[in-house]
């Protein structure tokens, strides 16, 4: 496998596998996100759209290299919105402590009982923490990792070329 094979596979598995868990923390384990969570899962949205392109554009050597590139300028910045968010759970600095909400659903007819059924969940609290680390925390490493890793491997394809 070249090196610019496995910068696209890293490219669409690391934030596939980090808005995965996201999402299976959410709606399996009741993790209901704050808004700077939410926040964190644009950029791998995005990530994953730009590496299947530079999948798609895997015979266009240039093309998929720039959208290789792209996408894991796209996983480094979910990582940055993690370690920003994960410095507001430890306390490191000042973030967005206001409380969002999570919609549980509901009709006009019992908009009240939507509202006082919706999870209040805060951005300065986290959640969910192993060996110390919170999931914004993991994301922002292991988003981080993964940026590294494509971008070092898009490296050594260009000095392979």
């Amino acid at each position: 496998m070249t090196p610019l094979s496995k910068a696209r596979l890293i490219a669409i598995l690391a934030p596939t596998a980090l808005l995965g868990g996201a999402l299976i923390s959410q709606y399996v384990f009741g993790l209901h996100p704050c808004e700077m969570c939410m926040w964190q899962r644009w950029p791998h949205l995005a990530a994953i759209a730009l590496a299947l392109v530079a999948i798609v554009t895997r015979t266009q050597r240039s093309t998929s290299t720039a959208f290789t590139a792209f996408a894991a300028m796209a996983i480094a910045i979910s990582g940055g919105i993690g370690a920003f968010h994960a410095g507001v759970e430890y306390g490191w600095w000042v973030g967005l402590t206001a409380c969002s909400t999570t919609p549980v659903g509901g009709s006009a007819a019992d908009i009240l009982d939507s509202i006082m059924a919706t999870p209040l969940v805060r951005c300065d609290v986290a959640p969910w923490s192993l060996f110390g680390i919170s999931l914004a925390g993991y994301n922002a490493l292991l988003s981080v990792a993964a940026a590294i890793a494509t971008l070092a491997l898009l490296a050594k394809a260009r000095r392979a070329a």
